[in-house]
């Protein structure tokens, strides 16, 4: 009797389930062909992203990489609503996104420039939900919940600039975190800090994400961030950017700097996602055949 062997890597994609669009209720975020073309008079037209489908469930930690330049920061400007699509549309808790949506939190990569540099920390977490219209003792007991939740509730008369690095961005977590979003997109949040920080701002993003049960969509470049935090690894081809291939992390649901990135099946995991990305940078496209796009 012959015996079939089940494959180390498995992907949505080639299991071939039903699309979480399908299951209603549980999905948070749902990308349907979505396709981004920057046209600028004068030079040649650019295609950034030609064919983007997939869908992230309810309560998921998600991580997205792909080569330098394949559209990663285009994509989550797109889905927060910053970009106009050029085709396709991005999907949050069932209602098309038009413009930025008020279940939608974003932390950038560049938090100096995020924050507000004259307001003490509790005025920068205090400052969206003045604009969503909280009276003020449900400002303060969310900006005061948010400040314990990320560690800095003794910093919060202080001012950004008197802050590390790593505290800062711990701010712009904590005014996202206190905004109550339903999903929490993260644009290479900790590229800009060393090493230590970057591990300890990882561990808090588990955290937090276990805790408050938020939807989060974390885009890296570093394929070990990405392999530890995500419940999903999505890999980005090159320009212009399709999907090639969306990998199940099925590491422990526990995870710590020392312990999980020991484990054996991480490295497995690293070196996956690795050999995809170099596939990428060559020009490789997925297996899979893309839909004709609307018009052929």
């Amino acid at each position: 009797m012959a015996i079939t062997k089940a494959p180390l890597f498995t992907s949505r994609r080639a299991e071939a389930e039903p699309s979480a669009a399908a299951e209603g209720t549980s999905v948070a975020l749902d990308l349907r062909g979505v396709q981004k073309t920057y046209d600028t008079p004068g030079r040649p037209q650019v295609e950034a992203i030609r064919h983007l489908d997939f869908s992230i469930r309810r309560g998921e930690l998600v991580c997205v990489v792909g080569p330098s330049g394949a559209g990663k920061t285009t994509l989550l400007r797109s889905i927060a609503g910053l970009l106009d699509l050029t085709g396709g549309e991005v999907v949050l808790d069932g209602n098309v996104v038009t413009g930025p949506p008020e279940g939608m939190a974003v932390v950038f990569q560049e938090y100096g420039r995020s924050l507000f540099p004259w307001m003490t920390v509790r005025q920068n977490v205090e400052l969206p939900l003045k604009e969503k219209g909280l009276d003020k003792a449900t400002r303060r007991e969310k900006v005061n919940r948010a400040l314990e939740e990320v560690g800095l509730t003794e910093a919060a008369e202080q001012h950004p600039w008197q802050l590390s690095g790593g505290m800062q961005q711990r701010v712009a977590i904590a005014r996202a975190v206190a905004y109550e979003p339903s999903v929490l997109l993260m644009d290479e949040p900790f590229a800009a800090v060393d090493a230590q920080t970057r591990a300890e701002l990882e561990d808090l993003v588990r955290s937090l994400w276990k805790h408050l049960g938020v939807t989060v969509l974390f885009v890296t470049h570093d394929i070990d961030e990405a392999v530890y935090l995500g419940e999903r690894v999505i890999v980005l081809s090159n320009r212009p950017t399709v999907l090639m291939e969306d990998v199940d992390v099925d590491l422990p649901a526990e995870r710590d700097q020392l312990t999980t990135r020991s484990l054996a099946r991480f490295g497995e995991l690293r070196g996956h996602v690795y050999s995809l990305i170099q596939r990428a940078k060559r020009g490789d496209r997925p297996d899979a055949p893309l839909p004709a796009s609307k018009g052929e």
